[in-house]
């Protein structure tokens, strides 16, 4: 018992050092991310795009990656990491340097990935600070101009009274726009087959050729095709019209119900980025989302600018994850490999 205590005795010199030594460590830590965020951008911000070019995250992205690079004076680049639902994109993320300079620019995908897929190769609650809540949208559910169907009720009847002879496009196995078709299908009891795509652009392509019958898209690529002509606008997402397609009906208007929810664009940063570092790409945020011209530009095609502070757009994101977990497992869609 003597040999013990004076084993203990003799360690407490090397506790107090071990203890020094890790205060010294942390608060050299805690210095490194002042300097880093004090000198905070020198240098071009990545902005991934989790989808390919030409959809309604890109054109998000160089809306106000454009605007965001006049008020940094640095570069706003921005990258496109397509696949498997958005989370390639968001691993590329996740694995990033924590030092700002490479973020993601995403929908609500990220949120509905961990009730969708078997396993992920990272954890969304662990892997990413959220940094703003860019802005709130509904989707457009449109219908090819070679389909005989010219509204949601008519969509309804032709799908019911020959079950698998409609097709809808996404633009991906389990991408949002994929996610809601089947949602649509649970709500309105369908038997329609899913062509996916690699992206909107080519589903649209698809569209416009007759190949599917119907899809939903991003307010910010499907208003101007509807409005062009391009495509029928049968029925929008959401709770209230749109402002840009006030002539639509919501589909709980047209008596499908379930649909009421809509889509978000965020702003997320690696796992360990200094705060200050979050907190100044979120201020630079706001004030873009403030900007007459952006404004304008997102409002026209049904988009409504947001810019919420992290702690919001974080309980946005949890609120979220716990929602579609609900809905896929309600709608009992299969998990994807």
């Amino acid at each position: 018992m003597r040999k013990s205590r004076n084993n203990e005795t003799m360690s407490m010199p090397m506790r107090r050092m071990w203890l020094t030594l890790c205060l010294m460590l942390l608060a050299a830590g805690t210095f490194a991310n002042h300097a880093l965020a004090q000198g905070y951008p020198n240098r071009a911000v990545r902005v991934v795009v989790p989808f390919p070019a030409g959809g309604g995250v890109d054109t998000m992205a160089r809306i106000l990656g454009n605007k965001l690079s006049e008020r940094i004076g640095q570069p706003v680049l921005i990258e496109h990491r397509p696949g498997a639902g958005g989370n390639l994109g968001a691993d590329a993320v996740a694995k990033a340097p924590p030092d700002g300079y490479t973020v993601l620019l995403t929908i609500n995908a990220l949120a509905i990935s961990p009730a969708l897929y078997r396993t992920l190769p990272f954890d969304p609650l662990k892997a990413f600070v959220p940094v703003a809540h860019l802005a709130a949208s509904q989707f457009v559910l449109v219908g090819s101009q070679k389909m005989q169907a010219a509204t949601v009720q008519e969509v309804i009847a032709l799908a019911r009274a020959k079950p698998g002879s409609l097709n809808y496009g996404s633009s991906g196995v389990g991408a949002p726009l994929h996610l809601l078709a089947e949602m649509f299908k649970h709500a309105a009891s369908l038997d329609i087959a899913h062509i996916p795509y690699r992206g909107d652009a080519p589903m649209l392509t698809a569209l416009l050729s007759g190949d599917v019958q119907i899809a939903f898209m991003p307010q910010g690529t499907g208003v101007p095709q509807v409005q062009n002509g391009q495509v029928r606008g049968l029925a929008i997402t959401g709770r209230k019209r749109s402002t840009a397609l006030t002539e639509l009906p919501t589909l709980l208007e047209a008596g499908v119900k379930g649909m009421e929810d809509g889509t978000w664009y965020g702003l997320f940063a690696p796992a360990g980025t200094p705060p200050d570092i979050i907190a100044r790409l979120q201020r630079e945020m706001a004030e873009v989302l403030k900007s007459p011209d952006v404004v304008e530009r997102l409002r026209s095609s049904g988009n409504e600018p947001v810019g919420s502070t992290p702690e919001q757009f974080d309980a946005v994101f949890k609120a979220d994850i716990v929602k579609f977990e609900k809905i896929i497992a309600d709608a009992k869609i299969p998990k994807l490999d």
